[in-house]
């Protein structure tokens, strides 16, 4: 990654909501948006309560620049909007988080949640279907057995290719608040869903039983001082789970020490400058995701401006701190007044954990380069995504002259925001949810 403004764009739309920018509808908001763990499949999930699945082209040699792209292998519909009568409740459709299981034979196994309730679906695909029973038709109607004078063997024909999603387990009633991540754990058998005030581990096998491993709800409600926002499992050590809280600080629990981890391990925060203490500063500091690079060694953190790394020996400070839109410092207030400081923005490391990402304003999206301490903003948007085009690095213009190539601070479009990102486990392909867009990028090849 020498040069960042080197991708490839290409433009996907799911195929149930091609509906132009300017007149999407809330369902066909992308709220999350995940690769599998060989980066062949990329999931996307929406407010509407769909699922879109993209498979990558295999490679052809007389178009080797198709390898690249990604088109519709599945859709199918994960949530529907329900409603607690118990607590006059109404429970939205939205997809919040969609994560992988490593694939073990030909189907494909992915778990989606939306407030209340996570569901384990099964994607597979079916080429041949039987033909010739007994008790049955061709249309599928029972046979009178005084009919039957002869047996038949059932035999497997041709038919066109039919992906199918089918629903596995439903894992329900165990969240009295939404849900904000699930988590699959290393040893691939269970998985935890966290809530702001609890987290739960379940086992993939077992739908009606989950065991509480955090605890933060306080016994009277108005001493509550923060929540959980996000959570993860450490990708190697199946006892080691990270989340962190409302107030910018993350714990690090070991399920050897206690079946219930209220008490951490570690605990890392950065101590607050006096200088920069205003208003929004407990706002501000609000972690909104936490992911551990892929070897294990580090954190990341998103707050409302910066991106932080960690490193898991050292609770003290941050290891790297990354200015993502330090410029929006001075329109806190408005930002407050229309409800975008509270927006939680997702961050994403490279495969090789050198390279870190995440959204910002105007469909912006930034990318620091931890060896060199590069960084650049780029755009993701119809206008300047033709096919093949190399994407320009984007300047904001804070005070005084403004540049040709430079967009004013005043001038930034806080409705386009780019709240989730993905980037593929091996190569450099990064997916990005602009509202109802979905950009697939990748590295210029020559």
């Amino acid at each position: 990654m020498k040069c960042f403004s080197r991708y490839l764009p290409y433009l996907f739309r799911p195929p149930s909501i091609l509906l132009s920018s300017s007149c999407h509808t809330e369902a066909d908001i992308i709220s999350t948006v995940e690769f599998n763990s060989t980066g062949e499949l990329l999931a996307t999930g929406d407010k509407g309560g769909r699922v879109v699945v993209f498979q990558r082209e295999q490679e052809s040699k007389n178009q080797p620049h198709r390898r690249g792209e990604y088109n519709v292998y599945s859709t199918f519909q994960s949530h529907e909007p329900e409603f607690d009568y118990l607590k006059s409740l109404e429970i939205e459709e939205k997809i919040n988080k969609i994560r992988w299981l490593p694939q073990q034979n030909a189907a494909y196994f992915l778990l989606s949640t939306n407030d209340k309730t996570v569901k384990l679906w099964k994607i597979s695909e079916r080429d041949k279907r039987p033909e010739g029973y007994n008790l049955k038709d061709e249309d599928g109607r029972i046979r009178d057995p005084a009919t039957i004078t002869s047996l038949r063997v059932p035999v497997l024909r041709p038919m066109d290719l039919m992906v199918e999603a089918t629903p596995r387990r439903v894992f329900s009633n165990a969240h009295t608040y939404h849900i904000n991540s699930i988590s699959v754990n290393s040893d691939y058998e269970t998985f935890m869903s966290t809530d702001d005030l609890r987290i739960n581990l379940w086992n993939l096998e077992i739908t009606n039983r989950s065991f509480n491993i955090v605890d933060i709800k306080p016994a009277n409600m108005e001493e509550l001082t923060e929540v959980i926002t996000a959570a993860e499992f450490h990708p190697h050590q199946c006892n080691t789970f990270v989340y962190s809280s409302s107030k910018g600080s993350i714990r690090l629990c070991d399920m050897r020490a206690s079946a219930l981890c209220d008490n951490h391990s570690k605990f890392f925060e950065e101590p607050e400058d006096p200088s920069n203490r205003s208003f929004f500063s407990e706002i501000i500091s609000s972690i909104s995701d936490v992911k551990f690079s892929h070897s294990g060694r580090y954190l990341m953190t998103r707050d409302y401006l910066t991106v932080k790394v960690w490193d898991l020996n050292m609770e003290s400070r941050p290891l790297e701190t990354y200015q993502v839109h330090d410029y929006l410092r001075s329109k806190l207030c408005s930002l407050y007044e229309n409800d975008c400081i509270f927006d939680k923005f997702e961050c994403v490391w490279n495969g090789s954990d050198s390279v870190i990402m995440t959204g910002s304003y105007n469909n912006f999206f930034r990318m620091f380069d931890r060896n060199t301490k590069r960084d650049v903003t780029l755009e993701a948007s119809r206008e300047n995504s033709k096919p093949r085009a190399i994407l320009k690095p984007r300047k904001v213009c804070v005070g005084g002259k403004r540049r040709k190539d430079e967009i004013s601070v005043d001038s930034l479009d806080f409705s386009k925001k780019i709240l989730h990102t993905a980037w593929h486990p091996y190569e450099n392909i990064i997916a990005v949810a602009a509202t109802n867009n979905l950009y697939i990028f990748q590295d210029k090849v020559n």
